[in-house]
């Protein structure tokens, strides 16, 4: 059964689980720094990994022409830690057709799920804490119901998952934001000079109130992809053994090539057929 589109946009041709280039957000405006009034840590990073993706399941039987599939877009942690600590709410674009199409979530997990028929591009917006950055940053996922392999019938068991992977980057961020974030696992900073002190972390609005927004028990866990360092360097491991592996089968199939009789040229006048 080919995939219907709702809208025209077409699908994403990057595959899951694939690295893009690191995304750099710009230094926050001066008005931005005179409302925090705090000074800032030159040439520092802090990277925040993150993970965006749909999760979409088949209804089989419940299924009806205009509902199809259930599915949840979501951005999380790239090791499935609260991000509540850098995002202040993330807003999903949905496809006009939608009732409500723009959704505002304000505390993590942030996700949305609905039900309908046709693929679409879903652009997500990230609005970070004050601290963090005055500015927004703009995503754009493919959300997929349909599997690559479409020989067969669509099962309801196993959902079609996409994820993509990023990580955020704050050059010379602001003393409070190093202070605050400094021992967050979903949070990767540097090391700071011998003897440097960082004002008292403070904290970041509506923190109190929040329940505990990670990933780690989500219902839909089992089916996230790893992005993991250590997933990386295994597969690029694997991938060398079998390239050297390659490598040596060539050489084998070469020496045994030169070990074989050269044939003469044909005399002159006479043609091998």
């Amino acid at each position: 059964m080919s995939a219907r589109k709702q809208g025209e946009t077409p699908a994403d041709e990057g595959g899951s689980g694939t690295k893009p280039p690191r995304i750099k957000i710009s230094k926050s405006s001066d008005a931005g720094d005179a409302k925090n009034v705090s000074k800032r840590l030159k040439d520092m990073e802090i990277c925040v990994p993150i993970v965006c993706g749909t999760i979409a399941f088949y209804l089989g039987r419940k299924a009806s022409e205009s509902q199809s599939h259930k599915w949840t877009v979501y951005v999380r942690g790239a090791t499935n830690e609260d991000l509540g600590v850098v995002i202040k709410k993330v807003v999903f674009q949905l496809h006009p057709s939608f009732n409500n199409p723009t959704r505002v979530v304000e505390s993590p997990p942030f996700e949305l799920s609905e039900c309908g028929w046709g693929e679409f591009e879903i652009a997500v917006t990230l609005f970070f804490h004050s601290d963090v950055c005055d500015k927004q940053l703009d995503l754009f996922h493919h959300l997929k119901l349909y599997p690559e392999d479409e020989s067969g019938p669509q099962t309801t068991k196993k959902p079609v998952v996409v994820e993509s992977y990023n990580e955020i980057v704050f050059p010379d961020p602001s003393e409070i934001f190093f202070a605050r974030v400094q021992n967050h696992p979903a949070v990767v900073v540097p090391r700071l000079p011998a003897g440097f002190n960082l004002p008292n972390p403070a904290p970041i609005e509506n923190m109190a109130e929040r329940e505990r927004g990670d990933t780690k028990d989500h219902p839909l866990s089992q089916w996230f992809l790893n992005f993991s360092e250590a997933d990386e360097l295994l597969k690029l491991a694997a991938a060398r053994q079998q390239v050297q592996a390659h490598i040596v089968k060539l050489r084998r199939q070469l020496s045994v090539m030169d070990g074989l009789p050269q044939f003469s040229k044909p005399t002159a006048g006479y043609e091998f057929t």
